[in-house]
């Protein structure tokens, strides 16, 4: 008998068919820190494939601002992982109000192992009618360890 370890295919695509709202246009960015050499456009924009990187350990948030409310149907995340084992939780939520007040669309934990699960894609559908600030808040390693929060790519629809 013959075998054959093989790597299992990573699905980071973006899925087909989608309108995505262009947010280079839409939206004015807050995020608490920033890795120069990945700024959040990384992971916002298409046609970047590095993703976005904090500047250092720790909780993370990164909130979008939309100047006129917006309507939300689709919310496509993917995180990316390959170095460290950890569990990271993330939370994302909204405001019709400009941040007074928020609702949770979502709080998910995901267990990241080089040797297995490299990368994290979540596709919400939801609807979401009039969005003034969207809140994505990461945790990159629940038992508190000196993990980094990163971003792959955020997409909204």
């Amino acid at each position: 008998m013959r075998k054959r370890i093989i790597t299992p295919v990573q699905q980071a695509t973006l899925p087909p068919d989608q309108n995505w709202l262009d947010l280079e246009g839409l939206v004015e960015v807050e995020i608490t820190s920033e890795d120069a050499s990945y700024p959040i456009e990384f992971a916002l924009l298409p046609g970047r494939d590095s993703g976005w990187r904090a500047a250092g350990p720790g909780e993370q948030t990164i909130r979008l601002l939309f100047a006129n409310p917006q309507r939300l149907r689709h919310i496509w995340l993917s995180f990316v992982e390959t170095r460290s084992e950890r569990t990271q939780e993330y939370l994302l939520r909204w405001s019709p109000d400009g941040g007074q007040s928020f609702r949770e669309i979502v709080r998910q934990q995901w267990n990241f192992s080089p040797q297995a699960a490299t990368s994290e894609t979540e596709d919400h559908h939801v609807e979401l009618p009039a969005v003034t600030v969207l809140e994505l808040t990461i945790v990159p390693d629940t038992s508190g360890g000196d993990a980094v929060a990163s971003l792959a790519q955020l997409r909204l629809a």
